[in-house]
């Protein structure tokens, strides 16, 4: 049973790590957003930070434990972190343009008293394997093609 649990790990470890760190990140945003709204800072501005600070702990653990990119010049690790905030920019934008009109065609069930919760849950998906796929591909990707060409 515990091998058979391993060598499913070791075949889908990406997926995994990449869902655990994504998890660990909600709760680092979360975390930062409540200290600093304790702290009395407006809540507008919590957001903000602890966006940047959730995406900045995403970037790195995602860098170092998901995708393996072991390269530390700075020309690459700037490259690699202005791709990053470019892409969760992006994946945010899609999610919320998408969200009225996947609501509007339909998608607009209530789950647990939340409105519109299945078009939420449409668009986080849609967000978290548009995100897996920018960091695997376009962020991390070049750097281990530039790793295995050096």
């Amino acid at each position: 049973m515990s091998a058979s649990i391993t060598e499913m790990y070791r075949k889908h470890e990406e997926i995994i790590l990449y869902l655990i760190f994504g998890f660990l990140t909600t709760v680092v945003n979360w975390g930062t957003y409540t200290v600093l709204v304790m702290c009395g800072v407006e809540i507008n501005i919590s957001n903000i930070i602890s966006w940047i600070v959730g995406v900045l702990f995403a970037f790195t653990v995602n860098k170092w434990y998901v995708f393996k990119s072991r390269i530390l010049a700075p020309a690459v690790v700037l490259r690699e972190l202005v791709s990053f905030f470019a892409a969760r920019i992006v994946t945010g934008a899609i999610a919320i343009i998408l969200f009225p009109i996947v609501y509007a065609l339909g998608m607009d069930q209530t789950i647990f008293g939340i409105d519109g919760a299945v078009a939420k849950v449409f668009t986080t998906i849609l967000e978290i394997v548009l995100n897996w796929a920018f960091s695997k591909f376009l962020i991390f990707g070049v750097s281990k093609k530039e790793e295995m060409t050096e």
